[in-house]
């Protein structure tokens, strides 16, 4: 009979490092990740430029105010400050699929293969899923919403907002959007940890519909057009994760592992 911890191959074996090797490898990483969002800046800032992606982000609003209206700055530095900031806000998405590349590489080493199977997908469809999010947010709900919110203006008012104030609504939405976007990505890993299986999702399926209605009503302007479209986004994204939770469970459990000779000796032993 052979010893079982001997026989028994371990998928981890040989990645082991000194703790000290794990912060050079982490500060590699770290500086690589830094690298390319610096690259893109210095693409950003030298085509379009940061004040051309402060009006590409500003364009939804202008197109709701009326002809020749134009946003603000109160503060001095404000028209310096919040180009930079939407530089580096650009530059950080751009690079993000490298961002994160970094960090599934770090931790890659200490995973089983099983688990490896569902973290990569996970990091590509959640960083595709944030786009996704964010393009929604920018293309569809942004217009909506702007005109919305002017046409209950009165005509004795000329909407002047600031840009900064503008910066902050926008990231905001774009925050709000894209982890609403995120929800097939948390119920796969609700399913996959544990904490809930897939017919206890289809169970709770009106519960989550109620707190869905509760939440875009809080993250969403006034409007309900915009509300209702969210809403029925990510219901049917919940939906689509109750249909990957059952494929992503299938494709990653740990494998069976074979029974030893001393497991079989003690389950022939009457």
């Amino acid at each position: 009979m052979s010893d079982s911890n001997t026989d028994k191959p371990d998928e981890l074996a040989g990645t082991e490092q000194p703790f000290v090797q794990h912060l050079m490898e982490l500060r590699d990483r770290m500086i690589k990740a830094v690298i390319a969002i610096g690259v893109a800046a210095a693409v950003l800032a030298i085509f379009p430029g940061p004040a051309a992606l402060y009006d590409i982000m500003a364009q939804p609003l202008i197109n709701s105010l009326p002809a020749g209206s134009k946003l603000i700055a109160i503060n001095v530095i404000s028209p310096f400050v919040v180009p930079i900031k939407i530089l580096f806000m650009a530059a950080f998405m751009i690079a993000l699929p490298v961002v994160l590349y970094q960090v599934w590489a770090f931790v890659a080493p200490g995973l089983y293969s099983h688990e490896k199977k569902l973290v990569m997908p996970l990091v590509v469809s959640s960083t595709v899923l944030f786009f996704v999010g964010v393009a929604f947010c920018y293309y569809v709900v942004f217009g909506q919403v702007f005109h919305f919110i002017q046409s209950f203006a009165p005509k004795s008012i000329t909407a002047t907002p600031d840009i900064e104030e503008y910066l902050s609504f926008v990231l905001g939405m774009f925050l709000a959007f894209g982890l609403a976007f995120e929800v097939p990505i948390a119920v796969i890993l609700l399913v996959r940890m544990g904490v809930l299986t897939v017919a206890q999702l289809r169970e709770y399926r009106g519960y989550f519909w109620v707190a869905a209605a509760i939440g875009t009503a809080l993250v969403t302007p006034p409007d309900a057009g915009s509300m209702i479209m969210l809403l029925g986004v990510v219901g049917g994204l919940y939906e689509v994760g109750i249909i990957a939770a059952q494929m992503f469970v299938k494709h990653t459990k740990a494998p069976v592992e074979p029974e030893t000779d001393t497991e079989v000796a003690k389950s022939e032993t009457p």
